[in-house]
């Protein structure tokens, strides 16, 4: 079975990174962890040109029609970079949720906007002190009328500065459900948190007596959790892909810094412990590769294994990008410590997204059930 690939796809990839490249790569990312958001907004619109948002939007909603492998290219370049921003939950989260669950109405709102790349989803999952479980949603939606009356505290939301819409979980009568927040017309109080990795500015929402329409709702109600669960597939499909990206670019980091430091008059990349080390990490990134590709191979074709092919890419992903990227600044020496150059960017993203909606456990048991074990 072949995962490379096509002509296309690659042909797509080479645009899309050298649009990149043209913009400094990293640099984007340093600016905005400097809460400069104007060079990220230009990229977005730079993107949106080349119809990064459009791909797997239908056609009938003004996008290409096309599935989750066609979005591999652009997820791996915006991981080589480090791109800050919502691109993968609104592509990879919001679009399969409102494809799927959403109603006729709310796609024609949401899906062609998001192709134009003038609209980003954020989602709002984490309460303080609460999890990643059921039980840790506490955030009420009160029936009033033809209403939402929704209370509630959300944190560690991701880009919640640059969101337009944020999903929420939300707890209604009898369970959970998703309903979609407008935060242009939601009276909410957002609060900046500190984050590990400055590149995503994580937020406090408070919600108190926001009213929302209830055609706003995503999916059945009280079903809020199962319609989560799949939209999760999507998304932990793509985000391997970005880790992948990430990977392939500390892998080159790494060689490239080990062929041009001299240690008792040659490069370190000579002595044995920095090969094996370099071998050992290049490794890692072939089988993060093979299973995000696979992971999304299965997605797009609905195979029977796709939730453990999912979710044993990114369980593997997220560790291998841990460790390289710890290797990377071993690689380094000193100046891996330094915010001169890119080591530490990856380092924080790759911890950033060790439990980023949900956690290791979570993913193991998720795989261990899918394979009936």
């Amino acid at each position: 079975m072949d995962f490379s690939l096509s002509q296309e796809q690659e042909m797509f990839r080479e645009y899309v990174r050298k649009y990149l490249d043209d913009v400094e790569q990293t640099k984007i990312a340093r600016e905005y962890s400097k809460g400069n958001t104007e060079l990220l907004q230009s990229i977005i619109v730079g993107m949106a040109e080349l119809g990064c948002p459009s791909i797997n939007i239908p056609e009938e909603y003004d996008g290409m029609g096309l599935g989750a492998l066609d979005l591999v290219p652009v997820l791996e370049e915006i991981g080589r970079v480090i791109l800050p921003g919502l691109f993968v939950e609104t592509n990879a989260l919001a679009v399969p949720l409102i494809e799927k669950f959403g109603t006729d109405a709310q796609k024609a709102k949401y899906l062609p906007s998001i192709a134009s790349g003038e609209t980003l989803f954020s989602i709002a999952w984490l309460e303080p002190g609460g999890s990643y479980n059921p039980s840790g949603i506490n955030m009420t939606a009160t029936n009033d009328n033809e209403d939402f009356i929704l209370n509630g505290v959300k944190t560690l939301v991701p880009d919640a500065e640059i969101a337009d819409y944020f999903i929420a979980l939300v707890r209604t009568d009898e369970g959970i459900s998703l309903v979609i927040v407008d935060k242009a017309s939601a009276n909410l109080t957002l609060k900046p948190q500190k984050n590990i990795d400055e590149t995503r500015r994580v937020a406090e929402l408070t919600f108190d007596n926001v009213r929302i329409a209830k055609d706003q709702l995503l999916g059945p109600i009280n079903q809020g959790w199962e319609t989560l669960q799949e939209g999760l597939l999507s998304f932990n499909a793509a985000l391997s892909v970005v880790i992948v990206g990430s990977m392939e670019k500390i892998v080159e980091m790494a060689t490239e810094y080990a062929n041009i430091r001299e240690q008792f008059g040659q490069p370190i990349g000579r002595f044995q412990a920095i090969k094996h080390r370099i071998v050992d990490m290049k490794m890692d990134l072939e089988t993060a590769r093979s299973l995000a590709h696979y992971a999304n191979w299965a997605l797009e074709s609905d195979a029977a294994d796709r939730v453990q092919a999912i979710s044993c890419a990114r369980l593997f992903a997220t560790e291998a990008f841990n460790n390289i990227a710890a290797h990377n600044i071993q690689i380094h020496g000193g100046i891996g410590f330094t915010e001169e150059i890119d080591c530490h960017l990856f380092v924080k993203r790759a911890r950033y997204y060790e439990n980023y909606l949900g956690n290791t456990e979570q993913h193991y048991q998720q795989a261990a059930v899918a394979l009936g074990w």
